[in-house]
């Protein structure tokens, strides 16, 4: 059984650490001690059994510090159960199918033997902070697309093979 999670993330406007959030809450109903903290605050992996990487999507990169943290943190986490997360279409696409890994993630996974990867749905609301992200507001396609259900039960099944020991 795995006693402390750490569920860190790369987010610019929040969309993502609130992905994080949900994860590390339904990890902590399954009796698991969980730390979701953004990325580029966590010092060392060493307290932790088991971590959760997440990452938003900017032009087909993930968020720079779940890459610099993944780089950082690279030799630690070998070897420790790992999933990682990416979260960035806005549109329902990551609801009707799965999205691959972008290709810096999809090294990382294989680098790192990373359990699973899965992308949710972004969001994109007034007020974000970027150039791009004004534009594509503007352009009318922002919102928000993350499915809390799809989030929670892909949780559940991190928790699952944690409580199981897998």
């Amino acid at each position: 059984m795995t006693d402390k999670v750490l569920v860190a993330y790369g987010t610019t406007n929040g969309s993502t650490a609130r992905i994080a959030e949900a994860v590390a809450d339904v990890l902590r109903k399954d009796g698991l001690a969980v730390d979701a903290l953004p990325a580029r605050s966590v010092p060392s992996v060493a307290p932790y059994d088991a971590v959760v990487i997440g990452g938003g999507l900017y032009a087909g990169r993930w968020h720079k510090d779940a890459r610099r943290f993944v780089r950082r943190h690279g030799r630690a986490l070998t070897g420790r159960p790992l999933w990682l997360f990416s979260s960035g279409p806005l549109d329902a696409t990551a609801s009707e199918r799965d999205i691959p890994p972008v290709p810096g993630v999809k090294k990382a996974m294989a680098r790192l033997d990373a359990r699973d990867h899965v992308t949710f749905g972004g969001c994109l609301e007034e007020g974000a902070k970027g150039w791009v992200a004004g534009m594509i507001l503007r352009s009318g396609k922002g919102g928000d697309f993350r499915d809390f259900t799809a989030i929670e039960a892909w949780a559940e099944r991190v928790a699952a093979e944690l409580r199981n020991g897998t």
